[in-house]
């Protein structure tokens, strides 16, 4: 990882004056801090991409096949057809500039390519002069330019400094899906083999193993169960949760990132404990052990059979429906591509709360419900014993997460669980939450070490808004739903504002949670004092 320059310094280097020369005239140098590390070969090879051979983006010369220009021809014209939204998306810009200051790494970076409209320019430029007739005739004066090595570099660039948050979208007068331009994009680029390794390594995992890190079953095992010991632990209770359990109720699926690495791992111990003070009859797969979604940043092929491994494990197993963990991605492919992708799933019920007798019929196609909307289910039919206090250490804030948030309108049931497992909430400024929130600035694939510098700037205008409510409210707690967010927040706070933690909500549900036969509490999950005042008491 390069060197980072202090924060007031960062902040200081961003410059958004609007530059003289057009557009297709601005220099693109691809620098260190700015590209990921290229996939490899093996994990191409396993999803069936050509492999281009050890390379580098700062080389002078790519790892291009003769045809180049063919293939991605070729294969701009099977999406346009095969996508009507692309042609219409590709037709319908009149860069009237109402998202070019919304995108999160333009505010961090000031580059004037990744204001949405010039990122879709990119691709834009290339339809409009080999796809239309005016762009054939006219060329330049159209909008169009031919495709070259540069304007490959210019894409592999700008389409991997995207997040494909789409908070752009939510300004555009016209509907645009800026992040779809992107996704088609990275197919096109994944046709010659230029993929990242930080995306394509998670999705060949996921393809071969059923999770994104390469966890075999028997490790999977391992780790819920040191997470029971730790529950123990703290509550003296001993949990013990089921396997491939065949006749279940519920199949439970959730990100790998909640059982590898903290905070996400005090986020599985909440489930794990709601679960059993509950009774629920539920089960969890070591197959299917990932309910995130690599493939929605590769291409629509991978994003499918990723997508189908939780529904084919949910038919052997005979479950009646899917409950699904605190994730981003996962729930934009569920809830914007599942049915066409592989749904409906005829051979599950519609979910019902076992618990309070609801029927989830926003989940009728997809059988999944999202954990929070089960949480809140619970809480607001007074299905929990809860003790908010446990939580009056933390002064919480809520992130909302770009896909939960924009791609399936899960805004307030969070909320509501929050406010009622914590005394202590407050809201960030009104433009940058609900369907207007800011990315974390490392998603779609971009939370690797090497785009540490990207990710920091992207992550920025979040973090303004995270100092805000601590230097107002003194809000020492970033909540919310997403694995990526969980694993990018940390060096983000660390960075912009180092008071501020980073949490799951369930892992505040848990802390809450009175539970049947439990002993006296004096920890939270972390191992840390339930209470400030013992903590203070402890220092003296």
């Amino acid at each position: 990882m390069e060197e980072l320059p202090k924060p007031d310094e960062m902040y200081e280097s961003i410059d958004h004056t609007p530059p003289e020369e057009e557009w297709e005239k601005i220099e693109s140098p691809i620098k260190r801090g700015r590209y990921a590390y290229p996939a490899k070969d093996k994990n191409l090879a396993i999803m069936e991409f050509p492999t281009p051979g050890e390379w580098s983006p700062a080389d002078e010369e790519w790892p291009l096949p003769d045809n180049w220009q063919q293939i991605i021809h070729e294969g701009f014209k099977e999406r346009l057809e095969k996508y009507r939204s692309l042609k219409i998306f590709m037709d319908t810009c009149v860069r009237c500039g109402a998202c070019a200051d919304k995108c999160h790494y333009f505010i961090g970076t000031g580059d004037p390519k990744n204001m949405p409209v010039v990122r879709a320019e990119l691709l834009r430029s290339i339809y409009r002069n080999d796809f239309t007739t005016a762009g054939k005739i006219l060329g330049k004066i159209a909008g169009g330019r031919k495709l070259t090595k540069e304007v490959i570099k210019e894409w592999f660039a700008y389409f991997y400094q995207c997040s494909e948050c789409r908070r752009c979208s939510v300004f555009c007068p016209y509907g645009i899906d800026t992040a779809e331009v992107t996704m088609m994009g990275r197919e096109l680029l994944n046709l010659l083999g230029l993929n990242i390794n930080w995306i394509m390594e998670p999705v060949a995992n996921c393809f071969r193993t059923g999770n994104h890190l390469g966890i075999q079953p028997h490790a999977f095992k391992e780790m819920v169960e040191f997470f029971c010991d730790d529950i123990e632990e703290i509550t003296g209770l001993k949990l013990n949760p089921s396997f491939n359990r065949k006749g279940a109720e519920i199949l439970f699926i959730t990100p790998s990132g909640d059982y590898f690495a903290d905070p996400g791992t005090y986020t599985f111990m909440g489930y794990l404990m709601l679960f059993e003070a509950l009774g629920l009859d539920y089960t969890l797969s070591t197959y299917a052990s990932e309910g995130g979604n690599f493939g929605l940043f590769t291409s629509s092929d991978a994003m499918k059979k990723l997508n189908s491994k939780m529904y084919a494990e949910a038919k052997r197993l005979g479950v009646k429906w899917i409950l699904g963990g605190e994730c981003g991605h996962m729930w934009r492919v569920i809830n914007q591509y599942m049915d066409t992708m592989n749904g409906p799933a005829d051979f599950l019920e519609v979910p019902k709360s076992p618990i309070t007798g609801t029927v989830f019929d926003n989940a009728k196609s997809t059988k999944m419900v999202h954990i929070t909307e089960f949480t809140a289910d619970l809480i607001r039919h007074n299905k929990l014993k809860l003790d908010p206090s446990r939580n009056d250490k933390f002064k919480v804030t809520y992130h909302d997460s770009c896909n939960p948030a924009r791609a399936m309108g899960l805004l307030e049931e969070p909320r509501y669980v929050i406010k009622n497992v914590c005394n202590y909430f407050y809201e960030m400024p009104e433009n940058t939450i609900r369907e207007k929130t800011f990315c974390c600035g490392s998603g779609s694939g971009l939370n690797t070490e090497e785009v540490m510098d990207l990710r920091l700037r992207g992550g920025l205008p979040r973090a303004n808004a995270v100092k805000h409510v601590h230097d107002k409210y003194g809000v020492n707690m970033l909540a919310c739903i997403c694995a990526i967010d969980r694993a990018a927040f940390p060096p983000l706070m660390e960075y912009w504002v180092p008071e501020v933690g980073t949490t799951g909500i369930h892992e505040l549900v848990a802390n809450a949670l009175i539970m049947d036969g439990e002993k006296e509490r004096t920890t939270d999950l972390r191992f840390e004092s339930l209470k400030e005042e013992e903590d203070e008491a402890d220092e003296g």
